[in-house]
C-alpha cells in the first residue's frame, strides 16, 4: 500500500521517490535506519503495526523507543484480517466453526510468523471465544497459505491482500473478516463482530514515520502531500482490491493511534508470554 502511495504521489512532487527494503529481524534493522538518518525530510519510513506497536514489548533490547525515537507523519492504510479455513473443514460460518474447535481443542492454526497481525488476532480471537487452540508460525504468509491450501492445517487468520484471491479461488472458505463493518467487494461476507464477538475489530495497520528532530514544518507539508494521495480514486480502488482504506488524518491523529495500538497489543504479548521463537 505505501508503494502505491508512492506512485500517486510521484505524479505530484518534483521529485521521485525511491523505495529501499532493508528486509529481515522483524523490522528493526529498516526502523533503526530511519532513527539514524538526517532529520531533514528526505527519509520516511514505513512503520506498522508490528515495527511501531508490538516491537516495544516483545523486543526487551530494542536499541530505539519508537516513542522517543521517532515522529509520527501520517496514516496511510488499514486493511482487514481474514479467517479463513481448508474446504475439508465441517464449517460454514464463523459460528460453526467455534462449535468445532470447541468440540476439537488443540486444533493447529497457521501464521505468518509471531506476533505477526495474522497470529496476534487469532490470539485475540481465541482468548476471547475460550478457544484452545495451537500455534504453528511460518516464516510468511505465502508459506503459511500455501499449507493452508494444501490442507496441511486447517484454519489460519492472514491478510484480506493473501486471503481473498485464494478464496476467489475456491482453494479456501472465507468465514468472516475483522474489520468493524463489512468489505465493500465482499458484501456477503459478516464480521466476527457481527457473528461471534460483538466489538471485535483487528486491523493491519501502515504508516509513514521520520526521524525525531525532524522540523514540524516538514512534517506538517509531507501529511500534506500524502492526504492529497490519500484522496486519489486511484489509490482507494487500488486499496480495495487489497480489502484495505486509505486512513487519512494529521501527524497527531497517526501519533495518538499508534499509542492506542501500543497498549492494546504489547498488553497481549504480555499476558499471551508471546515471543519470537514460537
Amino acid at each position: 500500500m505505501p508503494r502505491i502511495l508512492g506512485e500517486v504521489l510521484t505524479r505530484r512532487l518534483p521529485y521521485p521517490l525511491m523505495f529501499e527494503n532493508k528486509a529481515g529481524g522483524v523490522g528493526v534493522p529498516g526502523t533503526e535506519a530511519v532513527v539514524r538518518a538526517t532529520p531533514d525530510g528526505h527519509m520516511l519510513g514505513i512503520g506498522a503495526m508490528s515495527t511501531l506497536a508490538v516491537n516495544p514489548t516483545l523486543l526487551p533490547q530494542l536499541p530505539y523507543d519508537p516513542d522517543r525515537d521517532l515522529t509520527p507523519v501520517a496514516g496511510v492504510f488499514a486493511g482487514a484480517q481474514a479467517v479463513v479455513v481448508h474446504p475439508s473443514v465441517a464449517a460454514r460460518t464463523l459460528p460453526d466453526l467455534v462449535t468445532w474447535l470447541r468440540a476439537n481443542p488443540g486444533t493447529r492454526y497457521a501464521s505468518a510468523g509471531p506476533a505477526t497481525t495474522s497470529h496476534l488476532s487469532a490470539e485475540l480471537l481465541a482468548r476471547r471465544l475460550g478457544l484452545a487452540l495451537e500455534h504453528v508460525a511460518y516464516r510468511g504468509s505465502g508459506p503459511a497459505m500455501a499449507d493452508l491450501v494444501a490442507g496441511v492445517l486447517p484454519l489460519m487468520v492472514d491478510s484480506a491482500a493473501s486471503a481473498l484471491p485464494q478464496a476467489r479461488a475456491g482453494r479456501v472458505r472465507l468465514l468472516a473478516v475483522t474489520t468493524a463493518q463489512r468489505l465493500p467487494g465482499w458484501p456477503e461476507t459478516p464480521t466476527v463482530a457481527e457473528t461471534v464477538s460483538p466489538g471485535f475489530e483487528v486491523v493491519g495497520w501502515g504508516g509513514l514515520v521520520a526521524p525525531a528532530a525532524t522540523p514540524a514544518r516538514l512534517v506538517e507539508a509531507i501529511n500534506a502531500a500524502i492526504q492529497v494521495g490519500l484522496r486519489d480514486p486511484v489509490l482507494v480502488d487500488r486499496f480495495a482490491e487489497f480489502g484495505a482504506v486509505p486512513t487519512p488524518g494529521t501527524a497527531g491523529d497517526f501519533a495518538a493511534f499508534v499509542r492506542a495500538e501500543t497498549a492494546r497489543w504489547g498488553e497481549l504479548v504480555r499476558v499471551t508470554r508471546i515471543r519470537l521463537d514460537g
